[in-house]
């Protein structure tokens, strides 16, 4: 298993210190889930008679996973993962790989039964995966602080040093721009494609980009631990997205996108998905209703 984000507990203590989370909600225990018998029922036979499933993660998309000093697996995507395999009563093993294309090839292939994610709900990887949407994103700017490029939105980054994820939907939309920024006229947008955030995020901090674009959840965490280094901009704007969902990946046509969707909704009306996701500092990307492939193809 190859980790690519590694964080020492003590450190982690402090990123939560820094978002804000007072100790009981460093140390919160989110309720054990009593087994649903009916919810059970309906998983594949497979899967019933192993008792197990496997989760596959970046290990780069904090506060949703985090990839401990000890290999541990944490974060909101974890606890969530926790409360459905409890809801099943099945384990739950979690296996972490390089990159987001990997982590969609691996759920297409069937090497893994599904990613608690969240990843990107876009109509184009609708053709390979089903998403079961339980999170609302946007997608940002993590800048130097005093934001001295002046980059309030996507059409500033003409003649500007950008990092992304490589094979996410910012990469596109970046990519677009930079042809954008061409066809006028105007200075180049040097697109810079890392492989992982915490990458991405240090070529900002070592001035080597003038931002990183990417969704504002880890953002957000990224500047808060930065020491006051980094601030977040763009925010409000559209950046070149519509309603962004994010949610758990399934290959195309699995019964368990119906099973963890109903799932999820269970522990939204007991007030788990609040819990965990205040916990980590989530409460503005909350959604009332999860649902399977909640973005649509937008009319031309």
């Amino acid at each position: 298993m190859k980790l690519k984000m590694l964080v020492p507990a003590t450190a982690l203590a402090m990123v939560l210190l820094s978002l804000g989370l007072d100790a009981a909600a460093q140390t919160a225990k989110i309720p054990v889930q009593p087994m649903d018998a009916a919810l059970r029922a309906r998983l594949p036979k497979d899967v019933l008679a192993e008792g197990q499933m496997t989760a596959v993660n970046s290990g780069s998309f904090p506060p949703y996973e985090i990839i401990g000093d000890n290999k541990s697996y944490t974060g909101a995507s974890a606890d969530f993962s926790d409360a459905l395999g409890q809801m099943l009563g099945i384990k739950i093993h979690h296996e972490t790989v390089s990159g987001l294309s990997g982590l969609l090839i691996g759920i297409k292939s069937g090497r893994f039964q599904f990613s608690m994610g969240p990843v990107g709900d876009f109509p184009t990887r609708q053709a390979s995966n089903d998403f079961v949407d339980y999170v609302q994103e946007f997608v940002v700017f993590a800048v130097a602080v005093g934001n001295p490029q002046g980059i309030q939105k996507l059409g500033d980054t003409c003649g500007k040093r950008v990092a992304v994820m490589a094979g996410g939907s910012a990469e596109k939309v970046l990519q677009q721009q930079a042809a954008e920024c061409a066809k006028g006229g105007k200075p180049e947008l040097q697109v810079q494609s890392y492989v992982d955030q915490p990458t991405a995020i240090l070529s900002v901090r070592s001035k080597r980009a003038d931002a990183f674009f990417s969704s504002q959840a880890p953002l957000t965490y990224f500047v808060q631990q930065s020491n006051g280094q980094l601030e977040l901009a763009g925010q409000g704007a559209k950046n070149g997205f519509e309603d962004l969902y994010q949610g758990a990946v399934v290959p195309k046509g699995s019964p368990l996108a119906d099973i963890l969707r109903d799932g999820m909704q269970k522990l939204v009306d007991n007030g788990t998905y609040a819990m965990v996701m205040k916990k980590w500092g989530l409460q503005g990307n909350m959604l009332k209703t999860p649902g399977i492939n909640l973005v649509k193809e937008t009319a031309k």
